[in-house]
């Protein structure tokens, strides 16, 4: 700005050297003064303009840097859930005694032991159900094998009656 108001001095000195009419000089001081007002106003316009432009855009970068920080929490903890050192639950229940209890998952480990009933558990963690061919249903676990058994009992009691119920069709007949 100092150079601006040196260069004004200097033009206002160098008009009062050519122009030898009073009344001329100073019409053109004047006149030069009143434009000189008009671009200083536009440029102090132009100066407010970007200053407000670039607070919008300092307040915008703001939120935006907020925002990110809130996302790189919700990233670590994700990370942290995902990568967690100290693994996972596992919820087994005991085929023996029905108890629910909680192991950490080592895919190593094949078996368990259940903390009430003692007995050994074994463990499959392929994720594959495979019908079990050495399954004789005695077994408090799955109920599965009771179904089974009570189907096949269902289904000799029917074969049975279907025999009797020939046998009497026979007697009759005779």
């Amino acid at each position: 700005m100092a150079k601006l108001r040196e260069e004004y001095n200097n033009f206002l000195k160098d008009i009062e050297k050519n122009l030898k009419n009073k009344e001329d000089l100073e019409y053109v001081k004047v006149r030069f003064s009143m434009f000189v007002d008009k671009v200083i106003d536009e440029m102090d316009m132009l100066v407010d303009y970007k200053t407000q432009k670039m607070n919008e855009i300092e307040q915008k970068q703001k939120e935006i840097d907020d925002k990110m920080s809130k996302m790189q929490q919700i990233i670590d903890n994700i990370e942290k859930d995902i990568y967690s050192d100290e693994g996972f639950d596992f919820e087994i229940i005991c085929p023996y005694c029905d108890n629910q209890f909680v192991i950490d998952v080592d895919e190593d480990k094949t078996e368990v032991e259940c903390p009430v009933c003692n007995n050994i558990i074994e463990l499959d963690w392929s994720g594959d159900v495979e019908e079990d061919s050495n399954c004789n249903g005695s077994c408090s676990g799955c109920h599965g094998c009771d179904e089974e058994m009570e189907e096949q009992q269902e289904d000799k009691k029917q074969s049975t009656q279907n025999e009797e119920n020939k046998e009497e069709n026979n007697d009759d007949d005779m």
